[in-house]
């Protein structure tokens, strides 16, 4: 097993059922509910120096959603043309989300959810098995989409046990 396929299989581990379009909706209305009970100080936490804050989190839950989602949209179109990797270090570094408001970044979160959720549940079985390359490694459309619900569910984790436990009420 190649060091991505060890990378995918920790996100798919994390997925609790074969419905995965359905553990997307519960995912995300799971984060929708923490970060909708947040105050707009509560957001600005960040558990330890030098880690992101809750609403740089919640943007790059939206950024690698959208940059997963161009990707399974070129691969199910059969764009077999090799896509770049991207540093998720670098897009927080550079993103606005500390100067931004909660309630924004909660809505974009959200609307970009309901993207994802209209475009994967039309795409046929051709489709969703449809493989091109992403940052040198072959990846199926329907890999794409479960990675999204496995990623989320992962910083979900985070969330739960290194940010709440820590948050002043």
């Amino acid at each position: 097993m190649t060091e991505f396929e060890k990378y995918i299989q920790e996100y798919l581990n994390l997925i609790p059922s074969e419905n995965w379009l359905e553990e997307l909706k519960i995912v995300s209305n799971q984060t929708l509910e923490i970060y909708q009970s947040l105050t707009e100080e509560q957001s600005n936490f960040a558990y330890a120096d030098g880690k992101w804050s809750l609403k740089t989190l919640l943007e790059h839950l939206t950024d690698v959603e959208k940059i997963f989602h161009y990707r399974a949209l070129r691969f199910a179109r059969k764009d077999m043309k090799e896509l770049a990797g991207f540093d998720e270090n670098q897009y927080a570094e550079n993103g606005t989300a500390n100067q931004q408001d909660l309630q924004l970044l909660i809505e974009e979160f959200h609307l970009n959810r309901l993207l994802s959720l209209a475009f994967f549940s039309k795409l046929t079985s051709e489709q969703l098995a449809q493989k091109s390359k992403a940052n040198g490694n072959e990846v199926s459309v329907e890999t794409i989409e479960k990675l999204i619900v496995g990623h989320n569910i992962h910083h979900l984790n985070i969330i739960k046990e290194r940010y709440l436990s820590k948050l002043k009420p």
